[in-house]
């Protein structure tokens, strides 16, 4: 019998972002449409206090106020997606890397592919920032929360509030 999951849902500039956590950490952070949605969300139980501490450290990023998360995350892939997701938390806020730079960091420098295939599947996109990820030329490529909340979430870090 599996744990249970207990979810949040809540309005930021990318719009209803669902968080949803069990006893171990969070493991889902879903926008209103995502590419892959999470299982069994049926059997989840609204309970806004458990995730308190996961709202207010995204609306504040949303506002400016934080660049790190500080969450207890419990993200379920294999082991090669669990060290592409990981490997996420090195890209500066603000920053982007390609595809390939992310592969290198990943010590495959020749598995751009998979390393884009695992990227899509990040169940905690924002807290493990995907976003900071785009093509080799620059473009915004795919994102499981869909290319319009990749690009805010790129702009909300370009206007940087702890610059001097």
């Amino acid at each position: 019998m599996s744990q249970q999951i207990y979810y949040d849902a809540f309005g930021t500039p990318v719009g209803l972002l669902t968080v949803a956590a069990d006893a171990q950490g969070i493991r889902h952070i879903l926008f209103a449409r995502n590419r892959y949605d999470a299982e069994g969300r049926d059997q989840w139980r609204r309970d806004p206090d458990a995730l308190r501490q996961a709202r207010e450290q995204l609306l504040e990023y949303f506002h400016g106020q934080r660049r790190h998360f500080d969450l207890p995350l419990a993200p379920v892939g294999t082991p090669f997606q669990l060290q592409v997701w990981r490997t996420l938390t090195e890209i500066p806020y603000g920053a982007t890397w390609s595809y390939g730079e992310l592969a290198r960091r990943v010590r495959r420098p020749s598995a751009a592919r998979a390393v884009g295939a695992a990227n899509g599947r990040n169940p905690l996109p924002i807290v493990l920032p995907c976003h900071r990820v785009i093509g080799a030329n620059g473009q915004l490529t795919g994102f499981g929360g869909g290319l319009e909340a990749k690009a805010i979430l790129l702009r909300l870090e370009q206007r940087d509030p702890f610059a001097q």
